[in-house]
């Protein structure tokens, strides 16, 4: 992976729960890191693969190694938001991360 691919900006968000004014918990997403991102849709096998398990929205993010992010978190891109379905930190090397992601349809 050429680090000149990693041309998008992407933002973590993780999920905490705080306590508002009137004393109640609220659940709100908080921004964990901006990075750099090589972003691309699933084609070939790939698509094929995740439309028979209805996540052909998904898409495929490829970061710098970050210590830290985890399934329980999701990716802001462009607006849009994107559950994190899996992480691949390839070939154990500390490099490079891939990250598989669905679009989130948010209600309004």
């Amino acid at each position: 992976m050429e680090i000149s691919a990693l041309n998008k900006r992407i933002t973590f968000q993780e999920l905490k729960t705080n306590i508002n004014e009137n004393g109640f918990e609220v659940e709100e997403w908080i921004y964990f890191k901006t990075v750099w991102a090589g972003v691309t849709n699933l084609h070939g096998r790939e698509y094929f693969e995740a439309a028979a398990v209805q996540m052909e929205n998904t898409v495929k993010f490829t970061i710098r190694y970050l210590d830290g992010i985890d399934t329980t978190m999701r990716i802001l891109f462009k607006g849009r938001h994107y559950n994190i379905v899996s992480i691949d930190n390839i070939k154990y090397k500390n490099r490079f991360i891939e990250i598989k992601a669905m679009e989130v349809e948010l209600s309004g």
